[in-house]
Formats: structure tokens, sequence, C-alpha cells
């Protein structure tokens, strides 16, 4: 499916842009538009909801993307994919990657293409929260 990364002439009210468009409908006749983040699942904003419920913070960080992303939903499709960062998924974010994984499958001939998928994104969320952890660390100093 041809795509399009940070789509111009998309923008919010406040100048933000999804993550990426499809350049051909993706259903009911209309091009998908999807942003992704990954809410800290440990966040003092979300340990509380987090201790409650699985995947408040996903589920919390996809509704806000879709009041953010609010004008833009009348001519497009979108979907908010949100990854804690303890891998639970967000449910519009699953359903989404679900379907496309099977549109994959689908093209491929791959039955496999839906876990492919998935594990290439989880593994995109442990490369971010090594990358957060490193950050935390001192920098080495070379002592020559």
């Amino acid at each position: 499916m041809p795509a399009i990364r940070e789509p111009l002439g998309l923008s919010c009210t406040d100048g933000k842009r999804p993550d990426g468009a499809t350049l051909v409908p993706w259903a009911r006749g209309r091009c998908l538009l999807w942003d992704a983040t990954t809410p800290d699942t440990l966040a003092p904003s979300h340990v509380q909801g987090s201790a409650l419920q699985a995947g408040s913070a996903a589920a919390s960080a996809e509704a806000a993307k879709v009041q953010k992303y609010a004008s833009l939903m009348g001519a497009h499709e979108f979907i908010p994919v949100a990854i804690e960062t303890l891998g639970t998924w967000g449910p519009q974010g699953a359903a989404f990657i679900s379907a496309l994984g099977k549109r994959m499958a689908e093209v491929t001939g791959d039955t496999r293409a839906t876990s492919f998928l998935r594990q290439r994104l989880s593994l995109v969320v442990q490369r971010g929260n090594a990358i957060a952890v490193l950050g935390t660390l001192p920098a080495l100093v070379d002592y020559e």
C-alpha cells in the first residue's frame, strides 16, 4: 500500500501532522492517516491507571490522538497506534496492525505476516526503551 510519511497539508490547528497517510483509499473510499505514540507505562501520570488496568496508558494515549486529529477525520480514516513502553497495545492500534498484517498475508501468501509485523514493532519499542535507559547514564569519560 503506497504511503507517505508526515504528509504535508494535513496539519492540525497546532501545526502537527500525523505520522503517515496512505496514497490510495484504505476503507470507505477514504485514505488512512495514522499517528503512533509510546506512552511510558510507569510515568507518574499513568502508573495508577496502569496498576488498575493493563493498557490504560495506551488507551488514553489513543483517545488523546483521536481528539488531536478530530479535524482531519471527516475526509480521512484515522487510526491512533499506541504501544506502552512495557509492551501493552492500545485497542485501536492492535486492531489496525491485525488488519494490516492480514492484508500483508493476502498479498505475500505468508500467513506469519501479522506475527512478523508485531515483532518488528515490539523491537522498535524495546530499542526506544534501551535508548531512554542509556540516556540516563552519565557520559563515559576517556581517561587516557
